[in-house]
């Protein structure tokens, strides 16, 4: 070099201030170009997804909303895949510089394409079998002979390999059924096409739910086949090319994950916004859900990968025969650091450990042969300890107290941690734990090193290299030497995962729902409480709104109790739905729920959710092939306005409840004393009731059903009176919803039918040969599947009497509800050749053409059209069409409410067959009954 282009550095220069100086105004007037660089000329790359839009991408939708592309200067288009789609070609290719892809990336590395996993989002994969449920015990070996969609029979790189192997591990080998070329289409498999078909355990059982299909999931986790599911890749190429645009677009993109996971509703209205439609919001949510145990974003830092799974998944490839047994896949990780690889870094660790091990075994090994006749007795005791300490049921380790480093370690220490001694000694002792523990046991190993304690014990977590979490008990103690200092910890440990996983399914199965997953009656308490300590000091307002389904019995008796639960794990979410995640949705058992809102500054926030649960509730809910219909009563009852402890304002809440479901139900009211007054009077109306039926307390009262054009009376009505000791003669208006609601109208509804058959038996010897007993049975006698019918034949056979005898009167919301268990029941009164009344015709919501479809032989006009009767009137019309009516479809009529000559006549006009009302006569006892017959 020229000796004039020098600089000397050994004496000072006049010129290099000078020289300083222009650098440094050359630098000032760069810099705001090279501020906004950046912002200028953002590199453009492309990410090409596996699928459709949806949640399973959500990371990288994030990334892209929330700007972290545009911070790390990219500008990233993320291009939606789609059935059979294969990323790894097109990365490979240069069409797209990154890609989503399953564990198959390790194929397409091992096949020659130069693909590289940046990182890992599914720690477990998703893949899975799903096949129609039956009533056998599930078990996949039903496949055998079958017909299955397991990935397409033209991909190069195995979409199906993680099914396969499973199944081949189940000795199911591929040449035992018909795989067909998928069409991804759920349908299929529900309508009988095929029998099996690969799912995402995160995306089809959703829709399987909905439609009510019932299906068995068969994963490969069952078996130990643990594949990672979703992962970022890239290619050689641009790791080679673009160092730092790759690591920055995985920084950025594990960002977007991490933002994602934590923020699930808003990721579902981005996608729908922006994204896809395909897809409703419900759906995101589900597949939200069902991601949190795949991704682990709590347990495990997303985009982790540990070489040791990679090589658990080539093993399974190489057990297909796919790969070659210890296949090399070296440069197949990505190195987030940016060195060496980390396989090639283990094994320099693991060499250096063991040259260290291995002097240090030789330096011992000296120094015993020096010492062996002094230290022979020491020598013998530390052999006995060694025994021990290799053979202790305990994990022990020694503890470097100044560098935390581990100095000793025993086999157990390495199986409960899930690392060898190699791996150790590079790690400094809280390395592993929990990140939401080490700050703890930080805190306590100094307190131990600061001689403030001789030893501790502590409770942590920590996590395997396989991302398993597990729970240790750590005892940790001060070994001293002679001078009193600490130069090493004792440290013990034992895996108690079973137990804090027993702890916890205990405190879930006492504090939650297992159909709902929602609070129950125990947490709904204990969260009350709290609510209202708080609101004691913060001087607020709590409401505790009480929900019954209404209808939802007759659902669970109608399409039994599988169907129920769905149902009842529908409602809880519609519910949960309409509040905040402050509040609390209970359930107390049943079909009862209960929400506390709490912090209340006014009552029209409890107005409007107890509305819009309404609302949520009225909504059908799909069970299957059927849709149900429910709706709810809610009662409201506020703190500490109506009561000051939980199970005052619970029974408040519960008679708000009444009082909605009384006033008609699917509304809401508010608790007030006249309903405790009126709740305490039903409680013990109640109570009376249960015992009336021994003590002989009904009776049975007659109203006399007259044929208009001759004024005989050959029919009557049953009508149950209870003469109460106390209150006297008690109106079936009062008793018979309590009846219904305690169960007790079955027995009460059995004694009536009992007691009208001795007496038409009776009046049919004395009076006429063809008399009518008509007896009312309410919907839930009318529902239950007990066989009543042939007791009740039996029971006429016995008094020498026909099914004729007896009329059932039922109303028209049976009907309305004409499931399989009301059909049958029709069917067998028909068989038994017992009569059945349509009740108060024209209040319903019946169509006409149940009418033509069941066997009914009498309308009873309802007392609301006879009322007013009166020639011309709107009231006649329709009287006068529901006679012609059920004449043509070969009905007789009878009219209810008859109080006038007039209304009798007009009536008798028009053609009706029977009348019954106050005219005639009011309902009598059974005795005075006969004597009206005797008069006739």
């Amino acid at each position: 070099m020229p000796v004039r282009d020098t600089v000397p550095t050994t004496s000072p220069s006049l010129r290099a201030p000078r020289r300083w100086r222009r650098a440094g105004l050359t630098l000032l007037a760069l810099l705001p170009a090279l501020w906004l660089a950046p912002a200028a000329a953002q590199d453009k790359v492309t990410l090409q997804l596996k699928h459709h839009h949806q949640f399973q991408f959500a990371g990288y939708y994030a990334a892209l909303e929330q700007g972290y592309y545009r911070e790390a200067g990219l500008d990233v288009s993320i291009l939606e895949g789609s059935d059979g789609n294969e990323p790894e070609r097109d990365v490979a290719a240069g069409k797209a510089e990154y890609g989503v892809g399953a564990s198959s990336l390790l194929l397409a590395r091992l096949a020659g394409k130069p693909v590289v996993v940046l990182g890992v989002v599914f720690q477990h994969s998703p893949y899975a079998l799903a096949m129609r449920q039956t009533s056998a015990e599930p078990d996949i070996r039903r496949i055998i002979g079958k017909r299955a969609m397991i990935g397409s029979l033209t991909d190069e790189l195995g979409s199906a390999d993680e099914l396969l192997a499973y199944l081949i591990k189940e000795g199911i080998p591929a040449s035992s059924f018909q795989r067909v070329e998928p069409s991804y289409n759920t349908a299929d498999l529900i309508n009988g096409k095929v029998d099996a078909i690969a799912v995402y355990t995160t995306n089809e059982p959703d829709t399987f739910e909905r439609l009510g299909f019932p299906y068995d999931i068969y994963s490969p986790r069952a078996v130990g086949i643990d594949f990672y599911g979703d992962n970022l890749f890239t290619s050689e190429r641009e790791i080679a090319n673009h160092p730092e645009r790759v690591r920055a677009f995985r920084a950025a993109s594990m960002r977007g994950w991490q933002w994602a996971m934590s923020h699930q509703e808003e990721m579902a209205d981005v996608i729908l916004n922006k994204y896809s439609r395909r897809s409703d919001r419900a759906h995101l949510l589900y597949e939200a859900r069902q991601m949190v145990p795949l991704v682990q974003p709590v347990l495990v830092e997303i985009g982790y990968q540990n070489p040791e799974r990679w090589r658990h998944i080539a093993d399974v490839y190489a057990g297909l025969g796919m790969v070659p047994k210890n296949a090399n896949f070296d440069g197949f990780i990505y190195n987030v650091g940016g060195g060496a690889s980390l396989l090639w870094l283990y094994r320099v660790l693991g060499g250096a450990a063991l040259v260290l091990v291995l002097g240090a075994a030789v330096h011992f090994s000296l120094l015993a042969r020096e010492r062996r006749r002094a230290n022979a007795a020491i020598r013998t005791g530390e052999q006995r300890f060694r025994t021990m300490f290799e053979a202790s049921p305990l994990g022990i380790a020694l503890v470097d107290s100044v560098t935390s480093e581990y100095r000793d370690i025993n086999p157990r220490f390495e199986e409960i941690v899930g690392r060898s001694q190699v791996e150790l000694s590079a790690m400094r002792w809280f390395e592993g734990a929990h990140p939401e523990d080490v700050a703890q046991l930080k805190v306590q190993m100094g307190r131990l090193t600061a001689h403030e304690v001789g030893s501790f014990k502590i409770t942590n977590r920590l996590f395997r290299p396989d991302g398993e979490l597990v729970w240790i008990e750590v005892s940790v103690t001060a070994i001293e030497t002679e001078k009193g200092s600490h130069p090493h910890h004792l440290c013990m440990i034992e895996d108690v995962t079973d137990k804090k996983q027993s702890e916890a399914l205990i405190w879930q199965q006492a504090n939650f729902d297992p159909l709902t997953q929602l609070p129950n009656r125990r947490m709904f308490h204990d969260r009350l409480a709290h609510d209202m300590l708080k609101s004691q000091r913060d001087r607020s307002h709590i409401a505790i709104l009480f929900i019954d389904l209404d209808h939802f019995k007759e659902v669970n008796d109608t399409l039994g109790h599988h169907q129920g639960d769905i149902l009842l794990v529908d409602a809880a979410r519609r519910i949960s739905a309409c509040v905040r995640k402050s509040d609390t949705v209970a359930r107390l058992g049943g079909d009862e729920f209960t929400v506390i809102l709490s912090e209340l500054e006014g009552t029209e926030r409890v107005e409007h959710i107890a509305q819009h649960i309404i609302d949520s509730l009225r909504l059908p809910f799909p069970l299957g092939q059927e849709q149900a219909f429910v709706s709810a009563s809610i009662g409201i009852t506020l703190y500490p306005d109506d009561a000051l402890d939980i199970d005052d304002l619970l029974k408040h809440a519960d008679q708000a409840m009444y009082a909605a479901k009384g006033a008609g139900r699917n509304r809401y009211s508010y608790f007030t004393p006249t309903l405790q007054v009126a709740a305490l009077n039903r409680m013990r109306l109640t109570n009376d009731l249960r015992g009336a039926l021994k003590a002989e307390q009904f009776e049975l009262y007659f109203q006399p059903i007259v044929h208009l054009k001759s004024g005989r009376i050959h029919k009557a009505e049953a009508l149950i009176r209870w003469n109460h000791p106390q209150r006297g003669v008690v109106s079936p208006m009062d008793f018979i919803p309590l009846a219904e609601a305690s169960g007790l109208i079955i027995d009460i509804g059995e004694w009536v039918f009992r007691e009208s058959a001795r007496w038409v038996q009776r009046w049919r010897h004395e009076h006429h040969p063809e008399f009518q007993v008509s007896v009312n049975q309410s919907p839930l006698e009318f529902a239950r599947e007990d066989g009543a019918y042939d007791t009740w034949l039996s029971y006429l056979q016995a008094l020498d009497l026909p099914g004729q005898a007896v009329v059932v009167e039922i109303t028209e919301g049976l009907l309305l509800d004409a499931n399989a268990t009301v059909s049958n029941k029709l069917l067998q009164l028909r068989d038994a050749g017992i009569q059945v009344a349509l009740d108060d015709f024209g209040t319903g919501y019946s169509s006409l053409s149940y009418l033509k479809k069941f066997d009914i032989d009498y309308l009873k006009i309802d007392r609301s059209f006879t009322r007013n009767l009166a020639p011309d009137s709107s009231d006649m019309a329709l009287s006068d069409a529901i006679i012609v009516m059920a004449h043509k479809l070969g009905l007789r009529v009878i009219a209810e409410g008859v109080e006038t000559p007039e209304q009798r006549d007009l009536l008798a006009a028009a053609g009706c067959d029977y009348g019954q009302g106050y005219l005639f006569a009011r309902p009598m006892p059974a005795a005075q009954f006969d004597q009206l017959l005797r008069s006739q």
